[in-house]
């Protein structure tokens, strides 16, 4: 019989007869009475509590419950610091009403020291019930110093900074500016040879106009009966002519106001041609008018001999104009050297004009893919970027030593103790790199005291804040959790947010720091960063630094 039932026979057989409402209570409490006998139970072991580095660890759990409860395990690396290697084995029993749960765990450890393994939860129908904590130690491997021969530690080298990724940047940026070079070059500024088109229109006016006549001769215009095209050519040959070396305007005037602008020119003196001649050609342009506005369709004889006419009238006006004189000759060598220039010039537009267009293709494409901040810190350069990039340093700092990898290596620094300081302190060792009101930097300090006492961290942290306020620092947020080292190591992470001006434009900016303090009898060990909030590169720093941080916990 249940504890639940033998409570309401003893209240029963207590006061008899039993109200109802008594009753019904009794029975509600009925199943809450009989949960709280059949309560799970949980329990660990471990098969040893030493080990040797790398060797493993059985670490086994069981639960005892109900079949109808539901149970969740420990999964992942819950068992910091030492790391899960696997889980090895589970098993299941059961018993009536009842079920055996047991799962083993493979644990190791490759650094020595004394370790806790901490409680575990096992969540039991989502309630927690947490296992006892473990104390394990682990040990070196012993080596034989008579047969393994022992060699001093070597001194640090000094080690040049690579710029072969700097060198390939270049090699690809020369490579791509000979490319285009070679292009624009071969495209637009090479004296390529001229085609028929361009060699005629280099030619004086009156040697082009005698070539398209002797052109004319040979199409097949009159053979196809295209004698408007025929006439078209022949009058603008001849008026294109008129226009260049006579220099009046022919092209956009009609027969009677071209012949009418020759005769002037005549009786003025300046073109020496007979009547007869300005006869002639008025005749052939009045021809030309009727085949190209009225149809007209002459004789192919009378079409060949308008030619050979506007030929002989070509070769009378120029032999009818005055030599040109010294100065004509000067105008006409600098209009033809402009002309070279402009041409040269547009050239080189042409060619500035597809650069820059490469340039911003290569800019909008590379903006898209890699976002605009990255091209823009790639380009110009940022200095948290070039640190991130850089080949980082690994090394142990003070005593007791601080194991961590920075972008670069931390000088040691000369600290001054005030004289009651020096009363209480026997050693310490500062490492920096960079300034707390920089972009970024990264400090260590390690300090042993003359008593061995536990030293007091709320002390000095609070002498690192003061000392950020002492730099201009205002607004300092301060927030506190615990940290383990990647040994598992745990200490006390300080961190925050403050503002500060910035000396050069005198602008406020938000900063952000960690102050990680570890620490035992007779020493402490800090660790402080600080960078601009919202530099993306300064925090995968902090992250890559914090990740590699240890440290030692005796002296």
């Amino acid at each position: 019989m249940t504890v639940g039932f033998k409570c309401i026979q003893v209240a029963i057989q207590r006061f008899g007869q039993v109200p109802k409402v008594v009753s019904l209570l009794l029975l509600l409490l009925l199943p809450f009475l009989t949960w709280a006998q059949s309560t799970p139970k949980v329990n660990s072991s471990i098969d040893t509590t030493s080990i040797k580095i790398g060797e493993q660890i059985q670490y086994s759990i069981t639960v005892e419950t109900d079949s109808t409860d539901i149970v969740h395990f420990p999964e992942g690396q819950t068992f910091s610091p030492l790391e899960t290697v696997e889980a090895i084995m589970q098993d299941t029993i059961r018993d009536k009403n009842k079920v055996i749960l047991q799962r083993i765990y493979a644990l190791t450890q490759f650094d020595s020291g004394a370790y806790t393994i901490p409680p575990q939860r096992i969540a039991i129908n989502e309630q927690p019930f947490f296992t006892d904590s473990f104390q394990i130690k682990v040990a070196d491997v012993a080596v034989d110093t008579t047969k393994q021969k022992m060699f001093d530690i070597k001194p640090l080298i000094a080690v040049d900074k690579s710029y072969a990724n700097i060198w390939k940047w270049l090699l690809w940026i020369i490579l791509g500016l000979l490319v285009v070079g070679g292009l624009v070059y071969w495209f637009f500024l090479r004296k390529k040879p001229l085609t028929e088109e361009e060699k005629e229109a280099l030619l004086p006016p009156y040697d082009r106009a005698l070539l398209e006549l002797k052109k004319l001769e040979n199409s097949k215009y009159l053979i196809h009966d295209q004698y408007k095209k025929y006439y078209s050519e022949l009058t603008d040959i001849v008026r294109s002519y008129l226009e260049e070396d006579v220099h009046v305007s022919a092209l956009e005037s009609t027969t009677g106001q071209l012949i009418a602008k020759l005769e002037m020119l005549k009786d003025a003196g300046e073109l020496n041609l007979e009547d007869d001649t300005i006869t002639q050609f008025e005749k052939i342009l009045q021809t030309a008018d009727l085949v190209k506005f009225a149809k007209s369709k002459p004789s192919t004889s009378v079409a060949e001999q308008d030619r050979k006419l506007v030929e002989q009238i070509v070769v009378k006006t120029h032999d009818a104009l005055p030599e040109p004189t010294e100065e004509d000759l000067l105008l006409t060598e600098e209009y033809l050297e402009e002309l070279a220039r402009k041409k040269q010039r547009k050239r080189i537009y042409w060619a500035a004009a597809i650069f820059a267009g490469l340039i911003a293709f290569a800019a909008s494409f590379s903006i898209a893919y890699y976002g605009f901040k990255q091209v823009r810190d790639t380009v110009f350069g940022y200095p948290t970027k070039e640190l991130l990039e850089g080949e980082w340093v690994a090394s142990s700092y003070g005593f007791p030593p601080i194991e961590i990898e920075t972008p670069d290596v931390l000088i040691r620094q000369d600290a001054e103790l005030p004289p009651e300081a020096e009363e209480l302190i026997k050693e310490l060792q500062t490492f920096a790199y960079g300034s707390y009101v920089g972009v970024f930097s990264v400090a260590t300090s390690s300090v042993t005291y003359k008593e061995q006492s536990d030293p007091d961290f709320e002390a000095a942290i609070g002498a690192i804040l003061g000392a950020f306020e002492g730099y201009g620092v205002r607004n300092i947020i301060t927030k506190q959790e615990e940290f383990a080292t990647k040994s598992g190591v745990q200490g006390l992470k300080t961190f925050g947010t403050g503002t500060l001006k910035d000396p050069i434009n005198n602008e406020s900016k938000k900063a952000k720091y960690n102050i990680l303090t570890f620490g035992g009898k007779g020493f402490m060990q800090q660790i402080i960063i600080t960078w601009e909030d919202g530099d993306d590169y300064a925090e995968q720093i902090v992250t890559r630094i914090l990740s590699s941080l240890d440290v030692k916990t005796q002296t």
